[in-house]
């Protein structure tokens, strides 16, 4: 299974989306700083995953999210 994944700064409440295959490792990266994107805005806590059965249908909809209407879509049905 692969994951899409939303997590949420503490720190100023800004989302990060990914995906990945291993959801505790990903957060657990995130949280120790080794996603150097995310580090800055560390610490993250797991605002809202869905699973998916292949890569590549989790990559199509974490694109979704990051642009245009799936951002009105993640607004309207996740926060």
């Amino acid at each position: 299974m692969y994951y899409v994944y939303i997590l949420k700064s503490e720190k100023d409440e800004t989302l990060y989306k990914g995906t990945t295959a291993d959801l505790k490792r990903r957060l657990r990266d995130h949280n120790s700083g080794a996603s150097e994107y995310s580090d800055s805005k560390r610490p993250y806590t797991l605002f809202w995953y869905g699973a998916f059965p292949s890569k590549t249908k989790a990559l199509i909809f974490e694109k979704y999210l990051k642009h245009g209407s799936g951002h009105a879509f993640a607004k309207k049905h996740f926060l």
